[in-house]
Formats: structure tokens, sequence, C-alpha cells
């Protein structure tokens, strides 16, 4: 065959062409470059096949897909239940045991959870609202006139913490192939990821402490977690911000006890919660705290006026900067801390999670319902069966998977976390429990 400068680099020498030879009567060697030939094609043929088959298959499945490669379907629901699916919701404030309390007297073997329940909750509408944790607050109330100027009249408020501890802890014991005890971090990923839903304690105000940091240190026994520095009322710790403007500090702050409390609840693990505290009493825990802090249930003060939320020059001190310290602050859904008279819904609840995001950072907002300590809650969020609407709700205003990860529960176990890392570091370098007591005590 002559040589033509296209065939030697391209076929090789003495290798036939044979699309330019259609007479060729080729012998052995020619007939195996056929067989190949068509090999290569039937073999073309069929992975062009199979790659249309993955690629159509791929895309009718792309809602699943992208959820486990952190991009999400556009509709918003679908979207929210891939983010609850591997992300389920952790609320830092359920006040079922008061509730069980105020309609059963404690009597645990009254209440049925496994069927619709009075209230907000139960077990099938924690399952539709996707939920993998809360807080079981332990609150009791305020005490009234009775215990004194200086708080040192018994008001049995340690008693009846005890007793609703001890309702949490039934309750928990009750359905354990749904709820699980939880004391770490570590304990709520567990429960997570064997499909419970982990149950951790908190004091829902430092009147339930008796004055005392050896009640703090025996409730952190029994399993607390958390403690709110102050309930609506002023304690021997520290400045509460009431429910309505005008309530007169007694501190101006934290007390010099009330420092006492922070350091021996840093040494446990046990987080400081600043929901329901004054203004100076949560700026000055935020710079004084060693450990993360909390708002279990506290929104925000710039989209709606009321002392109970968070003003922003308090969100700018969270953080990991300069001056700052870390913190995540849950969003109340009590209609009266979420907008004026008949505009509580979804979509302002929504607002104040923005609001907090936008000074703040996403990285330093969560939830916290306070569901069945409220009346009723805001339209759209009547329950814990619509978490996901929420959640829908802020990927539609933007929110990508990972900030609605945070959002739902990545967030506080950051601080949790935080919390016990610091309890750590401080009984490994040999920091013993605080003996501080309050020196309006004349009995010891």
């Amino acid at each position: 065959m002559p040589e033509n400068g296209e065939t030697a680099p391209l076929l090789g020498e003495n290798v036939p062409n044979l699309a330019r030879t259609p007479n060729f009567n080729g012998d052995a060697a020619t007939d195996r470059v056929r067989r190949a030939a068509t090999v290569r094609a039937v073999t073309y043929g069929v992975l062009t096949t199979l790659f249309v088959v993955a690629l159509v298959l791929m895309l009718s499945t792309w809602d699943k897909l992208s959820g486990a490669i952190g991009r999400l379907p556009k509709d918003p629901h679908k979207a929210a239940l891939v983010v609850l699916q591997k992300s389920p919701i952790i609320d830092g404030h359920i006040d079922l045991p008061i509730l069980v309390r105020s309609l059963y007297g404690n009597n645990v073997s009254a209440v049925d959870l496994a069927k619709p329940f009075k209230g907000h909750l139960d077990i099938p509408r924690l399952q539709e609202g996707k939920v993998g944790g809360f807080f079981w607050s332990v609150y009791v109330d305020c005490p009234g006139p009775e215990e004194g100027d200086d708080y040192l009249n018994a008001t049995w408020r340690v008693r009846d913490t005890l007793e609703q501890i001890d309702v949490a802890k039934l309750l928990i014991n009750k359905y354990p192939d749904t709820f699980s005890l939880s004391l770490t971090s570590k304990d709520v990923k567990t429960s997570i990821s064997r499909g419970k839903i982990a149950s951790l304690l908190g004091v829902e105000g430092g009147h339930q402490l008796g004055n005392s940091l050896q009640v703090l240190r025996q409730y952190h026994e029994l399993g607390v977690r958390y403690v709110t520095l102050t309930h609506a009322c002023h304690n021997a710790f520290a400045d509460s911000c009431g429910i309505q403007p005008g309530l007169e500090p007694r501190w101006g702050g934290l007390s010099d006890f009330g420092y006492s409390l922070i350091d021996e609840m840093n040494r446990l693990g046990v987080l400081v919660d600043l929901s329901h505290t004054s203004d100076n009493t949560a700026r000055q825990a935020l710079q004084y705290s060693k450990a993360p802090v909390i708002w279990s249930h506290s929104s925000a003060r710039a989209v709606h006026d009321v002392p109970r939320n968070v003003p922003d020059d308090v969100l700018k001190l969270i953080g990991t900067g300069s001056n700052q310290t870390d913190a995540v602050v849950m969003v109340n859904f009590a209609p009266f801390f979420v907008a004026p008279p008949g505009k509580a819904d979804l979509k302002a609840v929504a607002d104040h999670v923005d609001h907090i995001a936008k000074i703040a950072g996403k990285k330093h907002v969560g939830l916290g319902s306070d569901y069945d300590g409220i009346p009723a809650g805001p339209v759209g969020l009547e329950d814990v069966s619509k978490y996901p609407d929420l959640v829908a709700e802020l990927y539609a205003r933007g929110w990508n998977a990972f900030e609605l990860a945070g959002l739902t529960g990545g967030n506080l176990l950051r601080i949790l976390e935080g919390a016990e890392r610091v309890a750590w570091e401080l009984q490994r370098s040999g920091a013993h429990p605080v003996m501080a007591r309050y020196d309006k005590r004349t009995d010891l």
C-alpha cells in the first residue's frame, strides 16, 4: 500500500486501511482487526447506554441524592425533611413536666404519651416533627412574698424541683423505646443514632437552688445539665428581666454569690442559661463565664420589644472574637414574645431566627419553643409536629443545608461540647468545688 503520510502514524506499519480499500481481500490478521473494531463498537455502545440509564436514575432520585451531599431539593418542604432526617430538632426548652404536675398532680401512671395528649406534644407528634432531642424543663414557679426580701424563708422550691426531676425521669423510663436520658453531648448523638429522642434536664431558675451550691451539685448528680440563672423573679444570685418592663434591679446584674454560681457551673459542666435574666446579668455572665452559654428560650428584642427578648448590644457580645463568648440563642415560640397580639405566626418566628443570625451569626441561633409552658403556639407552629414547616420557611429564605443543620441542633451540641471541655480542663487542672455561701444566711 502506498505511503500517504497519514496511514503510517495512525495505523502503524503493515496495517491495511479498510476504510480506503473496500475491495481488500484480507487475511486472518484482517479478520482480527475487524473483530476488534466490532467489539470496541459494541462496548462503547453498551457503556453509552449504561451512562444514559445512570443519568436518568440520578436525575429521578436527585432529591434524595442531593441531601446526602449537602445540596437540597428545590421544594422547601422536601428540603426540610432531608435536613431533619440527618439533623433532627433538639429543642432547648419544653415544659412537659410542669404540665403533668398541673393536670395530673405528678401522677405519671395517668399519662399516656403514646396517643393524643393534652398540650403541645405526644410521641406521635414528636415523631412527625422530626424531634431528636429536647431539654425537659424541671420548672417550678417563683415564690411569693413569703420568701422574704433576702430570699431566706423556706418555700419548698427545692422539694418541688426534685419532684419535677422525678416526673421527667419516670416519663423517660416509661417509654424506653422512644426516650433516652442523655447526660453528655456524646449521649445525645448516640441516642439520635439509635432512633431515640435524647432527653436532657434543665432547671429554670436560680430560685430553685435554695441559695445553695450544694443543691446545684446534687442536681448535677441527678442529671441536670443547665440552670437558668433567674426566672421572672430576682434571687440570691442574679437579677431577672421580669415579664413586663419596669422591674427594678436588686443586684445590678450578678450578685457576688452569682459569680460563684457560674464558677461552679463551669467546673461541673452545667450550662449557664441566660433566658429570663436582666440585660446586665446577661452582659456580666457572658463576660465572666469560662464556658459557652445558652439562652434556652429567648427571641430578638429588635423584632419584638419585650424584656424577655435579647437586645442587639448583647447579641453582639456573642461569638468567638475578641471580647466575645460562644453562645446559642434558642428562639422562643411564645406568642407574647414573638409579635404584637394577633400577629404571632410562623413567619414572625422565622424573623426572629433571621435577626439573631444577622447580628450574632447563623452558628449562634437555635430553637427553644417553650411548648407546654405557653397557652398556645403561633399560627403555623401550633405544636411539635410543625417544626419542619419552620425549617422549610428558612430554606425558602436562603438558608442552606449546613446552616439549617446548625439551627436544628448542631449549634446547641457545639455549646454543650464546649462546656464539657471547659469542665474537663478545670477538673484536670485541680479546680476544687466552690465552697462559697450566701452571705445573708445565718444558719452557717
